[in-house]
């Protein structure tokens, strides 16, 4: 019941995207409470991980992580419990790249947060379209032909997360059962260490900030919306 109710409320907070112009809050969801992260038009809250200006520039209406001169661009805003829904597209079939959230430490976002894996491709795993990286493998590849917009909708909720790539879910963690330093429940290892030593994913913070990863292919975002479930 419980997993049937926290997909219910993924679905009941999801925007309506349907026919809604780029970059804009639709009359409904401004009533709901989301809030527009990227206007489309400049840079207005964002910066670069390593506290710097973005590089780069904004290309018809998205944002741009490739050569920013960060590892992430991040928001200037932290988050805990939120659902986050943006659209992604890349052009190279080599694409890796990812969605990064809860960051505490922007200078160490690889072992201070969540990723929401951006990955071209079909095939499923922990490090294919819309993992939550190193943690939680796919349970399906709902990713598009490269070259289309994928949508992805990142919900967080206390301990629990959970990702969808174009209307499905692909993915899902509860942070209270990685409670093993180093270790995943199934057994495998994951990478997050803090100061050398292995973490507990549990022991991560449930509030943070949220960035798109330049890992060496060029991605465009677009379309990044935020609801605060606390607003609710």
């Amino acid at each position: 019941m419980r997993r049937l109710a926290f997909t219910t409320l993924l679905l009941s907070s999801l925007p309506v995207a349907a026919f809604a112009d780029d970059n804009v809050l639709t009359q409904t969801e401004q009533q709901d409470g989301w809030q527009l992260l990227f206007n489309g038009e400049d840079l207005t809250g964002w910066q670069c991980n390593n506290g710097q200006p973005i590089q780069t520039k904004i290309e018809k209406g998205a944002l741009v992580p490739y050569e920013s001169g960060g590892y992430l661009i991040i928001h200037e805003k932290q988050f805990g419990d939120f659902v986050l829904s943006c659209d992604v597209r890349f052009e190279d079939p080599r694409c890796n790249s990812g969605i990064f959230f809860r960051i505490e430490d922007p200078k160490n976002p690889v072992h201070t947060s969540f990723e929401a894996q951006v990955m071209a491709g079909e095939e499923t795993g922990k490090h294919q379209m819309g993992a939550i990286y190193d943690l939680v493998a796919t349970t399906k590849n709902a990713g598009k032909p490269t070259g289309e917009w994928n949508h992805i909708v990142i919900r967080c909720e206390g301990p629990n997360i959970l990702v969808t790539v174009n209307g499905e879910e692909v993915s899902r963690l509860n942070c209270d059962e990685f409670d093993e330093p180093g270790v995943c429940p199934d057994g495998e290892k994951h990478k997050f260490k803090l100061n050398g030593e292995p973490r507990a994913v549990k022991d991560f913070a449930r509030q943070g900030y949220l960035g798109f990863q330049d890992h060496g292919h060029k991605v465009w975002y677009k379309n990044v919306k935020l609801l605060e479930l606390s607003s609710i």
